[in-house]
């Protein structure tokens, strides 16, 4: 049900959407602003709500809500890149065939990718799309940002950095009103902020620095994020030496780790202090160009066989540097929302596991704010894990509750 604030929201925008839209200038770059879009490019057009419904159903997606057709469109749009530099990024804007003129907007944020090829806005994968593709068709403007470093980015992806997650998705957002304005549509205010996985940290990323008045006009409404890593030093990386974790994948976690974050935060002398001498030039298979299964290939069977024992202790008893860096991505669920929340996730997720789900209601509850939890229950017929199964499971889901909000 529409809110009169929405709707009053909505009166405000419409009557300034041919204004300039402002955004704060980029660093350096005084008249080049960040979320300015630098490009557009339409990728495909479902003409029906039923066309709609066939591509999620074949791509697993239960009960999927599919009202209308949507049309899916690249766009390349300023921001800035981990160490606050100016940069390019991509990501996916879909937007449903109706003929409303204001739409409320879904922001998306994806799981991890090793692969820049493996980012909503450029690739043919419906387990990328279809999230963005799911909220459209059930009627909102709906975006997925790519993350820097994946999609047209340049450069190792800085996995796991909640600040350059947030800063993407907030300049998609704006190149999403300059584009949708353009087509003569208007973005309502409010965001509702959703992501899987890595993509979860990054929802609540986004959603903490709306609430914060990080954008002269976006505001944040609801958020739902699915599977998260919420605490990577209390839960995940304990986790990865127990067979909670799938050992391969939990590997390919911490080689994932332990390199991007050497990159932003410097936190080991020599490669071969951390990694096995099989091992050592791992970093080079996680710079963006290698495929997800040639990085899979090139991870051993268990991290116990990736790690020097100093490796290890790094990671279980990390020193000051990595500890803070640790810190600031283990802190997207210290605060208090001040909009609804639900945190949802499958049982036994043998690549995030539940007790990060647990970690995270607990730190909503000392921040004062009851925080309720949903369980989708299990598929596992997408790649025969749990934890992609919880996407499948909870967006249609989560698009009917931001419906109903």
């Amino acid at each position: 049900m529409r809110t009169l604030r929405r709707i009053i929201a909505t009166a405000l925008l419409t009557a300034t959407a041919a204004a300039a839209i402002g955004t704060p200038a980029l660093a350096g770059t005084p008249t080049v602003t960040r979320g300015s879009l630098v490009t557009e490019k339409p990728i495909v057009t479902y003409g029906s709500g039923a066309e709609v419904g066939d591509l999620l159903t074949a791509g697993g997606f239960s009960n999927p809500m599919a009202t209308y057709g949507v049309s899916l469109h690249q766009l390349v749009y300023r921001t800035i890149d981990e160490r606050g530099k100016p940069t390019v990024a991509s990501g996916l804007l879909v937007l449903p065939l109706t003929t409303a003129r204001h739409l409320r907007t879904v922001s998306f944020a994806h799981g991890t990718s090793v692969y820049r090829g493996d980012a909503p806005s450029v690739a043919d994968d419906t387990f990328l799309t279809g999230p963005a593709i799911s909220f459209a068709s059930a009627g909102f403007a709906a975006v997925a940002p790519d993350y820097p470093g994946l999609g047209v980015g340049t450069g190792p992806h800085p996995w796991m950095d909640v600040p350059s997650e947030t800063s993407a998705s907030l300049d998609l957002l704006r190149a999403a009103r300059i584009y949708t304005a353009r087509q003569g549509i208007t973005l309502d205010r409010e965001v509702y902020a959703s992501g899987f996985s890595q993509g979860a940290s990054a929802a609540l990323g986004l959603s903490r620095a709306l609430q914060d008045g990080a954008d002269p006009w976006f505001r944040i409404a609801a958020v739902a994020p699915v599977s998260g890593g919420y605490a990577l030093r209390r839960v995940e990386i304990p986790a990865v030496f127990t067979p909670e974790v799938q050992p391969r994948l939990g590997a390919a976690y911490m080689a994932y780790l332990l390199t991007a974050y050497d990159r932003l935060h410097d936190i080991y002398r020599d490669p071969r202090d951390v990694f096995q001498p099989d091992y050592v030039g791992i970093g080079d298979l996680l710079d963006a160009s290698h495929p997800g299964q040639e990085v899979l290939a090139g991870v051993p069977a268990s991290v116990d066989e990736l790690l020097t024992d100093r490796g290890r202790e790094l990671l279980t008893r990390p020193d000051a540097r990595f500890a803070a860096a640790l810190r600031e991505a283990d802190s997207v669920c210290e605060w208090a929302p001040r909009v609804p929340v639900r945190l949802y996730y499958s049982p036994g997720d043998e690549q995030a596991v539940n007790g990060n789900t647990t970690a995270c209601r607990a730190s909503f509850a000392a921040h004062g704010v009851r925080v309720p939890t949903v369980n989708v229950g299990v598929d596992t017929s997408y790649s025969g894990m749990v934890h992609e199964g919880s996407e499948l499971l909870s967006v249609s889901e989560i698009a009917r509750w931001f419906g109903s909000l």
